[in-house]
């Protein structure tokens, strides 16, 4: 079940259309942008795939939302103005908290791992998506702007127009943009550190549309031109086979739990990387690695 307007829905032949453009500017030497056939096939598919499972999941997340709408505290007026920017605000915060929340603990890591899982960094990436977010959970993150007196309709648009901003930060072809809007919205340079596996740059800029967020929150960082981005996972998965890249997570965390039952809560909530002997890397422990190494340098270096 879908509102009537679908941002997503009008997006898609735009989608496709700059996909290919892209491409062509690539090929004429005009736009920054790497393409290798299978990677972007699997994009194309798991974004494909994404759609179905959306739709097959959707009556049971608007049927949420229209139940917390139904014991809603208030109610909220689609006509006004202002309510169209407090959904815009409180979504978008809710989307950043969402984001973090699916970097930092494993269990929702799985279902988000695939959209980082390619080693290149353009629009096609963007399409990318899970096909078990509803499985996951997370959409239960967006029920209390319902029982605040949102409309789903609008939260679904809102949700919507999110999606379709994010995809245009998905390229190499943008280097910046102006300073005023580097400092309020989430750019490509922006986001291309979210994307990027060198230990600088892990778990940093969750922004949906604002950055404001993540400068507020503590998880900002800047594109450095010294440091370019290297993308995918911190341990690349080395394959094109799409079903490995939807399910890989879900099934090492199966292992893991049964290989070690007692640990599964830590095998399912501790952060990605996490294990009981600390013989994998948490994020943490990559950055710390790495200030460590800098440290060391620039201590050499003033000898």
């Amino acid at each position: 079940m879908k509102p009537a307007f679908d941002p997503v829905t009008l997006a898609t032949p735009f989608f496709i259309l700059s996909i290919i453009l892209e491409i062509g500017l690539a090929r004429l030497g005009k736009a920054q942008a790497r393409y290798e056939w299978r990677d972007t096939a699997v994009s194309l598919g798991m974004g494909l795939g994404s759609t179905v499972a959306g739709v097959l999941f959707a009556t049971v997340t608007f049927g949420a939302s229209v139940w917390a709408y139904e014991h809603r505290l208030f109610t909220v007026p689609m006509t006004a103005v202002w309510a169209w920017v407090a959904i815009f605000l409180l979504e978008d915060l809710t989307y950043y908290w969402f984001h973090r929340l699916a970097h930092e603990r494993r269990f929702w890591w799985a279902s988000h791992v695939n959209h980082h899982s390619s080693q290149h960094y353009n629009l096609s990436t963007a399409l990318r998506q899970t096909w078990t977010g509803g499985v996951a959970g997370t959409w239960l993150l967006w029920l209390p702007l319902a029982f605040l007196g949102f409309h789903p309709a609008m939260i679904a648009i809102q949700k919507g127009i999110s999606l379709v901003y994010q995809y245009w930060i998905h390229t190499e072809a943008i280097r910046r943009m102006p300073a005023w809007f580097e400092a309020v919205f989430n750019t490509p340079s922006h986001h291309r550190v979210h994307h990027a596996r060198n230990p600088r740059y892990l778990d940093r800029n969750y922004a949906g549309v604002l950055i404001v967020w993540d400068r507020l929150f503590g998880t900002f960082q800047p594109e450095l031109d010294e440091e370019p981005c290297r993308y995918g996972l911190v341990k690349n998965l080395g394959t094109f086979n799409i079903v490995r890249v939807a399910f890989h997570e879900w099934i090492g965390i199966a292992a893991d739990i049964v290989r070690q039952p007692r640990h599964a809560l830590g095998w399912l909530f501790g952060p990605p990387g996490w294990s009981p002997d600390g013989s994998r890397e948490t994020s943490a422990m990559l950055k710390a690695e790495w200030e460590a190494g800098r440290a060391k340098t620039d201590l050499d270096l003033a000898a």
